[in-house]
């Protein structure tokens, strides 16, 4: 039952009146429907649909706070910033909190806050609290591999920002994105996409049968064509961005599938529902 904790995450606390309504213009997800005590995916696009800055976004009594990484905080605060005008809003990035994951039933302290990661059941909770109020039991890197598990891809990691839209970075599989709220910075062409049906790169489930993952951005070729790039790694399971129709072509072709000096299969995860080439349509165990 580990808890880890995760020094490359921090957060970005909105506080006052106006906060949820400034949160529900720009960001992908629905925050009037957020529920107490949950953690749901969420991502603040530029105007043409990338994804510039991804976090789990929950409640606060007086406002929310966005988990995202910790590279990322200062940015996402500035970024959140120019939005506020002269709502009655304070935005902040807050280095007092650290962040950890709990997974498998991990017990956790009363006095640190705990929410559920809306993403997959799998992935437990989210604990927030003073540094030093965590007795964890293991590590970021073993908290990583729980979640490249899962196929659950974060941002920066096993994508790039402002380069992959919510549909290729599964958002619309994890509940990141809400099609039915009103708009949103990049709405219209993430809902373009949906329903036009037109995300023909996705990531999936890549695994390593050599047991060796080549590094992050490393080239998915077959024949010698370019099919997508590899995400991070934990053993011999990672995650992979990939041309859908490109990886149908070298399946019916009967073409071996490679990332740098290895072979590599590729699945869709078990959570997720899009369609998948013949030959490559069962989702990863």
């Amino acid at each position: 039952m580990p808890i880890a904790l995760l020094p490359d995450r921090a957060l970005v606390t909105l506080t006052g009146a106006d906060a949820g309504e400034l949160l529900q213009g720009v960001i992908t997800c629905n925050v009037t429907a957020l529920p107490e005590g949950e953690a749901r995916l969420g991502a603040l696009l530029s105007p043409q649909g990338k994804i510039l800055f991804d976090f789990l976004i929950s409640r606060l009594p007086d406002g929310f706070r966005l988990d995202c990484a910790a590279a990322q905080a200062a940015g996402l605060a500035k970024r959140l910033v120019l939005y506020r005008l002269r709502a009655k809003i304070d935005i902040a990035a807050d280095p007092t909190v650290a962040v950890a994951a709990a997974w498998d039933g991990a017990a956790t302290a009363a006095e640190v806050a705990r929410v559920t990661d809306g993403r997959v059941p799998e992935l437990g909770v989210r604990l927030y609290a003073a540094e030093g109020a965590f007795s964890a039991d293991a590590s970021a890197e073993d908290y990583h591999a729980h979640r490249i598990g899962l196929a659950v891809p974060e941002g920066g990691r096993d994508f790039p920002f402002a380069d992959a839209f919510p549909h290729e970075a599964l958002m619309d599989q994890l509940g990141g994105v809400d099609f039915r709220k009103g708009c949103y910075v990049g709405q219209e062409v993430v809902s373009r996409m949906q329903h036009r049906g037109t995300a023909r790169t996705r990531l999936l489930a890549a695994h390593y049968p050599e047991g060796t993952a080549p590094a992050p951005g490393t080239e998915i070729t077959a024949a010698g064509r370019v099919l997508g790039t590899t995400g991070g790694a934990a053993g011999d399971r990672g995650l992979a961005l990939v041309r859908l129709d490109r990886l149908g072509d070298a399946l019916a072709a009967g073409e071996i599938l490679r990332a740098g000096d290895g072979s590599v299969a590729l699945a869709r995860p078990a959570y997720a529902g899009f369609a998948m080439p013949a030959g490559a349509d069962a989702p990863a165990a």
